[in-house]
């Protein structure tokens, strides 16, 4: 929890009977104007406390009313119903938001609350031998703000690409090379194209000639069985595709600690089928072993195949063995499955027969994400990865040589990368990842509106605005060049804050000048609140309220031409706002830029 939300709650908790960290998850905004700058709502107190909650908040109202001091933090509480309202003295807001952003610097809104503790999330996984395609970007982007999420709040992360490098699908692969192949196209500029082809030929094949199938079958048999040839090619199959993922996720930004796909834990499957059979919770049924749910008090569950009756083992004996790898390796604090909606039963049944194992399944999440719609590899209909960002990337470069923005000559390609990127991630990241996304070529690569290179343009404007005053008040500049960025001492804050000191937080106090400050406060719970309900999509709407509340600060009041003391008390402020916005978009994996 954020120092000053602790500040905040501590002015209230004595007259609640609650500790102040308790008070302060329970703060929120108001939504209507004149309701104070923050509320707390008093339903959830009435079972504790056995009183109604509006008597909770006409008690709790009246006796910290007595209790305000002059110069404090809160300087009014209000009952109004079940709430508790409170208003802020502006100045020593102003200083409790800028002294925390001084004291942690770059840090500034990171906490430690998961120190010494790991999380593990599974994300991205593409299979091989296919193309990236549109619907992949949900998986890998989420995922990857998550890992940075939960790093910010101090937790070891092991990020995990499982990749689809296993199956059946892998049958029909070998079975088509083996009857199509062609040695030219494979070692041609696009061979995981090519490999796609013949995979979605194969396919078409076997729906309309069983016999297709059952080669495929075969072929994987093969493979698991570790015939010589069926492995080589498996292995120059994966090792082309493993160069094409790595130029995508370089592109992207994108990195793993993992990168373990199925075929990792193939020599881990009989110890995951033992604990089955020692646990008693496999069973043969029909020549398949099986875990039967219902036998074990899940009767709503279907059985989980764990080997086929022709000995082959399937996707979920692999997603088990993962999973116990994980934990008896790692012992993390969580393992999130960032996979689509559709998988929803599938991890169901893991979970369910990980507690059925022992393993603490309450610690497993399916971080969920609806489809991009209107695709189908096994068709051959998707939409390229490569083409939205390539299309995205040559749209930027277009609108910054037409002279929409202005960038130096030796920085147009990389900023035109940048710009195409953040569109494409942003495009996905503000919407909850449950929401279901029309795939739509306008909507992915707009650069108007409430978009990534919007945020990277405010995050640009703002460097400007420093620019500017270090051009008329270079001694005011070359005193707060560093604030935000390297953390100072608390002596150090001290003497940066205060009356006739470089920054006067009693110049701070007007209406547009308060809703930035407050946005800034909020930060670090924004932070928690993103990890915590798994959702980047907490972060990317609060980087546009923060970026609109700027710009109506900025529409009424001047930086550069103010008076020389305002002008270093918002100068600050427009390093704070700087800061966080290139905190939170670096999460997002979006590049925060200096021109554009």
């Amino acid at each position: 929890m954020d120092a000053i939300a602790i500040r905040i709650a501590a002015a209230l908790a004595p007259h609640l009977g609650l500790e102040p960290e308790e008070v302060a998850g329970l703060l929120e905004v108001p939504r209507e104007a004149g309701r104070g700058d923050y509320a707390v709502p008093c339903f959830s107190l009435a079972r504790r406390l056995r009183r109604a909650p509006a008597q909770i908040a006409a008690e709790a109202a009246a006796a910290a009313s007595a209790a305000i001091a002059p110069g404090g933090l809160v300087r009014a509480v209000q009952a109004v119903g079940p709430y508790l309202n409170l208003w802020l003295e502006p100045a020593t807001f102003a200083e409790a938001v800028l002294s925390e952003v001084a004291l942690h610097g770059r840090q500034y809104g990171e906490s430690r609350r998961g120190a010494g503790q790991r999380v593990v999330i599974d994300y991205s996984s593409p299979n091989i031998a296919k193309r990236f395609h549109i619907g992949h970007l949900r998986s890998t982007v989420i995922g990857a703000a998550l890992v940075r999420l939960h790093r910010a709040q101090g937790y070891e992360v092991i990020g995990v690409n499982h990749l689809g490098d296993w199956g059946t699908q892998f049958g029909h692969l070998i079975a088509a090379w083996e009857r199509w192949g062609e040695e030219e196209r494979l070692a041609g500029d696009d061979p995981i194209g090519y490999l796609q082809e013949l995979y979605v030929r194969h396919n078409r094949a076997a729906a309309e000639d069983p016999a297709y199938a059952e080669r495929a079958r075969a072929a994987f048999k093969r493979l698991e069985d570790g015939d010589p040839s069926a492995r080589a090619l498996w292995s120059r199959f994966r090792e082309l595709s493993l160069r094409e993922f790595a130029r995508i996720y370089e592109l992207l930004g994108v990195e793993f600690e993992q990168i373990a796909g199925e075929s990792f834990y193939e020599d881990k499957i009989p110890h995951a089928l033992e604990l089955c059979a020692a646990r008693g919770v496999s069973e043969w049924s029909e020549g398949a072993l099986i875990i039967d749910f219902a036998r074990h008090g899940h009767p709503g569950l279907p059985p989980m195949l764990l080997r086929r009756s022709d000995g082959a083992t399937l996707y979920a004996t692999r997603d088990l063995a993962a999973a116990i790898y994980r934990f008896e390796t790692y012992d993390p604090a969580k393992i999130l499955y960032v996979i689509g909606a559709p998988q929803k039963l599938h991890l169901e049944q893991l979970f369910t027969a990980l507690r059925l194992l022992g393993f603490p399944a309450e610690r497993c999440a399916h971080v969920a994400f609806g489809h991009v719609q209107g695709m189908s590899t096994r068709e051959g209909t998707a939409i390229l990865l490569d083409e939205v960002l390539g299309r995205a990337i040559r749209l930027a470069e277009e609108r910054i040589r037409a002279g929409e923005v202005r960038v130096p000559a030796e920085q147009i390609e990389r900023t035109a990368r940048a710009v195409g990127v953040g569109a494409v991630v942003f495009a996905d990241l503000r919407h909850r990842h449950l929401k279901d996304i029309a795939f739509d070529w306008d909507r992915i690569v707009r650069f108007e509106g409430e978009t990534g290179p919007y945020l990277q343009y405010a995050h640009a404007r703002l460097c400007s605005i420093a620019e500017q005053v270090a051009a008329v008040d270079p001694e005011a500049a070359a005193a707060l060049v560093e604030f935000g960025r390297e953390p100072l001492a608390p002596a150090q804050v001290g003497a940066l804050l205060g009356a006739g000191r470089p920054i006067e937080p009693q110049l701070l106090v007007e209406p547009e000048t308060f809703a930035v400050l407050r946005l800034v406060g909020a930060y670090p719970r924004t932070l928690e609140r993103a990890a915590a309900e798994l959702e980047p999509s907490v972060l990317a709407q609060y980087l546009l309220e923060l970026a609109g509340a700027f710009s109506g600060f900025y529409h009424a009041h001047h930086v550069k031409n103010a008076e020389p003391a305002q002008r270093r008390a918002r100068l600050a402020l427009v390093h704070a706002v700087r800061h966080v916005l290139a905190h939170g978009l670096t999460l997002l994996g979006i590049e925060p830029l200096e021109r554009m």
